[in-house]
């Protein structure tokens, strides 16, 4: 048996209702996003070869982001699901990866196939000594 954390279940709740999203557990669980690491995100910023999503709050966001990161806060994505891509990849990243990790498995559940989190996240990133810029006005 998992157990979760208040954070994690209330990441999971705030991302049901902003993707209309019923709460499932078990086998539709068992379709976790996958996860990719900072390089490869980093990689991907470099390269396009996917399009990244920051999902942290604009707050968050003022501490400074990855460049060629798409500012999408978690609060919005039910008003701006159509941004997504379905027919590319799509890495969401967020503070510590709770947020991102859920919301991309809310995604899968909406068909999102091509949908992965980065692990560690911004913070990670930030840790590690990975390049920042402020956010675009």
């Amino acid at each position: 048996m998992t157990t979760s954390t208040p954070f994690s279940a209330a990441a999971r709740v705030a991302c049901a209702l902003l993707l209309g999203l019923t709460l499932t557990s078990g086998a539709a669980l068992a379709q976790r996003a996958p996860a990719v690491d900072l390089d490869a995100m980093r990689t991907a910023l470099k390269n396009k070869s996917a399009v990244v999503f920051d999902i942290r709050e604009p707050s968050e966001h003022a501490t400074g982001v990855a460049d060629g990161a798409r500012l999408l806060p978690m609060s919005q994505i039910g008003q701006r699901l159509a941004e997504i891509p379905k027919d590319q990849p799509v890495l969401l990243v967020c503070n510590t990866q709770n947020r991102s990790s859920k919301v991309a498995e809310a995604l899968k559940q909406r068909g999102y196939s091509q949908v992965k989190f980065v692990n560690g996240g911004m913070s990670s990133w930030a840790q590690r000594g990975l390049p920042m810029v402020k956010p675009a006005r």
